[in-house]
């Protein structure tokens, strides 16, 4: 296994622009992955995501926001330290229009250079790998909810 990158795809009928909203505001987050959302879509914003009661809290930083067709940040990161390539992942929603309506690509990437130990890798690669084979699907439905309310 190479552990490399995460790569998931899928199409929704909804403009670029109601996606990029979808994955880069608060509100919609927690409606689709998190319990809970708190980050502003502003480059070098330093937010969280929030699951359960706080059972765990993740902090995030915003790298890149080109709406209405890129969103990025990185997470991760150990507790404590500066979020960068050497320490943190980094999840990138790609929006490109395809006939009426947006393809989603999501890519996570950084996982080798986090310096786990190979089953600690091989064990946060599975993890969010699967986490994505939920997260993804729900996001689609969640857009399909959204525009389909009056």
């Amino acid at each position: 296994m190479e552990y490399g990158s995460i790569e998931r795809e899928i199409h929704v009928d909804a403009s670029p622009e109601v996606v990029f909203e979808v994955v880069s505001s608060p509100e919609h987050i927690s409606g689709w992955w998190t319990d809970d959302a708190d980050v502003e879509a502003t480059p070098g914003a330093v937010g969280e995501l929030v699951w359960g009661e706080r059972a765990q809290v993740v902090p995030i930083t915003v790298v890149t926001v080109e709406p209405p067709r890129l969103f990025a940040f990185r997470w991760s990161y150990p507790e404590g330290r500066v979020d960068d390539a050497a320490n943190s992942l980094l999840v990138t929603f790609e929006l490109t229009p395809s006939g009426a309506g947006t393809t989603i690509r999501l890519t996570e990437t950084g996982f080798r250079e986090m310096g786990w130990e190979a089953a600690k890798l091989a064990e946060q690669y599975r993890e969010h790998s699967v986490g994505w084979d939920t997260f993804v699907p729900r996001l689609g439905e969640y857009v399909a909810r959204l525009v389909a309310a009056p």
